[in-house]
């Protein structure tokens, strides 16, 4: 026989504090990219590179796609931003949205660009990648 939870006011509140905590920080990440996107963008192209996560042919095509990117995530609405990622929410436990999102696109979408000859390591591997840098800019911020 299935339990019925019945939640009070005292966890209402709690769940709603947890939702908009979790809302103030999406907020928070988007609009510290959008004022970094050049820079941003350069550091994680660089450190996909770098980490030999990514082989190229231009470093400048995959840090202008991943700007790209980045101009889409600030402009999207959350259903997209939901559907992008839906394939890789259970890739970490509490992700980083911009993370998870750059994660997908590198995946889904700069494996095909002409100027990217393989993308290597596993999808956490690109996460922490990205989120490592992510990390860095919104400390600075």
């Amino acid at each position: 026989m299935a339990k019925i939870f019945y939640t009070g006011n005292r966890e209402a509140k709690l769940l709603s504090k947890i939702e908009s905590s979790k809302e103030r920080e999406r907020i928070r990440t988007i609009s510290t990219i959008r004022d970094n996107i050049d820079a941003f963008s350069n550091k994680v192209s660089m450190k996909l590179i770098e980490t030999g996560l990514i082989e190229t042919v231009s470093k400048s095509s995959i840090e202008n796609q991943i700007a790209r990117c980045l101009d889409t995530l600030c402009k999207a609405e959350d259903f997209d931003i939901d559907y992008m990622v839906a394939p890789f929410r259970t890739l970490i436990s509490s992700p980083n949205i911009a993370s998870l999102y750059l994660t997908a696109f590198v995946v889904e979408k700069l494996i095909n660009h002409k100027d990217v000859i393989d993308v290597y390591g596993s999808d956490d591997d690109i996460y922490y990648c990205i989120q490592k840098e992510l990390s860095k800019l919104l400390q600075n911020s």
